[in-house]
């Protein structure tokens, strides 16, 4: 289950970071809340599992689904560049995450 959780918090992580680049320095108050919201419930789902997966593999699972689910977003609807370089490097953050995961 704490793997789950993981998951969703960091999915959660991409969307706090879609809602807060949406935000416009929080002056939109629709993005702002939805950046708190998804802000806290990412937070306590990492905080949660926490309790049975490690420190420094629950924490860079969490980061790497949220960069990797941010940098996708960003290339599929907001324009940023699609190369084979950016391709492989997030290649490589999926391997880390997957390794960490499997070598738990």
């Amino acid at each position: 289950m704490a793997w789950v959780v993981l998951i969703v918090a960091g999915v959660l992580e991409t969307v706090w970071a879609v809602a807060l680049e949406s935000s416009k320095g929080f002056s939109r108050l629709v993005p702002s809340l939805v950046f708190g919201v998804a802000l806290v419930l990412s937070l306590g789902g990492l905080a949660y599992a926490m309790r049975s997966i490690p420190l420094g593999t629950g924490y860079a699972v969490w980061v790497g689904i949220g960069a990797i689910g941010t940098a996708i977003y960003g290339m599929a609807a907001t324009g940023d560049p699609v190369t084979a370089a950016r391709i492989t490097c997030l290649t490589l953050i999926l391997g880390g995450v997957v390794g960490l995961k499997v070598l738990h």
